[in-house]
């Protein structure tokens, strides 16, 4: 068994103009670093299928998954707010997105594969049940968890998020979820402007100043997640792993380092080997210089791929 790497075509083709930092570069970047290093030919290749509306249900009320089935423009470019939009090839990219957890879910769980990497777009953290926002439609790893919840019957499941922009839709979603438990760490004031504020037992927030670099990232994994993620013994771990508070990333203002998302990777394998027989779906979220994004990508699945 090695770890599956699942992706589409069609994730390239989402497009909201040609200013917008969530651009198809994106995941052409990561293919060009996994095929420079190697790893490409490690990997286990599938295709994202489309999510079904039954899947996106478990997750997102029938009216609003109905409104962005609507919403779909067959020219130009929708606005979903100031910085989410849809081209005509939007629609498909978001449902394959979501299924490429659902499939990576599927894989994991039968014991087909030890883990897995979703590198689709548009992303999914910031989408809450109701509400899309912050270049998200559908929120991908909460269908895979609920997927996971309900079809396989896990009773406890973490999403462990490191992107720079707090998971606002994951925490919207599952706050009142017993089965689940977020650990995000996030830039804090910053977009979304939430989260500082809003944790418990089971939502574990925690804001890192702006200017933080990878030690007071790597300080709060070690003393805050780890122990929380210790008492409640995972069964299986997503990651929402964004890679924009890489310090040559100008979408934010933290400083980390390549080292620190090997770093953090070694720690999610570790907690994921101890409680969950290596259980992890990691799924992108955000990044937007391509270099870094590339390279922290490429180590981040070197991670997940080693022995």
């Amino acid at each position: 068994m090695q770890t599956a790497y699942i992706s589409h075509p069609d994730c390239l083709k989402h497009d909201m103009g040609s200013y917008h930092p969530e651009c198809s570069q994106r995941l052409v970047s990561i293919e060009n670093q996994l095929q420079a290093t190697g790893l490409s030919a490690q990997l286990q290749r599938y295709d994202a299928p489309l999510a079904t509306v039954e899947q996106l249900a478990c997750v997102h009320p029938q009216s609003y998954i109905a409104s962005i089935l609507q919403a779909a423009p067959v020219t130009g470019l929708i606005a979903l707010d100031v910085d989410t939009a849809m081209n005509p090839f939007t629609l498909n990219a978001a449902l394959r997105a979501a299924g490429a957890v659902v499939l990576a879910t599927d894989l994991v769980l039968s014991g087909k594969m030890n883990n897995a990497f979703c590198a689709v777009r548009p992303p999914g953290h910031h989408a809450e049940s109701d509400r899309a926002m912050g270049f998200c439609l559908f929120n991908n790893v909460a269908v895979g968890v609920t997927h996971a919840i309900q079809h396989y019957h896990l009773q406890r499941v973490a999403i462990l998020d490191f992107d720079v922009h707090h998971g606002n839709g994951s925490e919207e979603i599952f706050r009142d979820n017993p089965h689940v438990m977020l650990c995000s760490t996030f830039q804090h004031p910053f977009y979304p402007y939430c989260g500082a504020d809003s944790g418990s037992q089971r939502m574990i927030n925690v804001p890192l100043p702006r200017g933080a670099d990878g030690a007071v990232f790597r300080k709060a994994v070690t003393d805050i997640w780890l122990p929380a993620l210790e008492q409640f013994k995972p069964e299986m771990i997503f990651v929402s792993a964004g890679f924009d508070a890489h310090r040559d990333d100008d979408m934010s203002q933290l400083q980390f380092d390549d080292d620190d998302y090997v770093w953090i990777t070694q720690q999610i394998k570790a907690i994921a080997n101890k409680y969950a027989n290596g259980r992890i779906v990691s799924v992108l979220e955000g990044g937007y210089e391509l270099q870094a994004l590339g390279r922290c990508v490429a180590e981040h699945v070197r991670g997940l791929n080693a022995d």
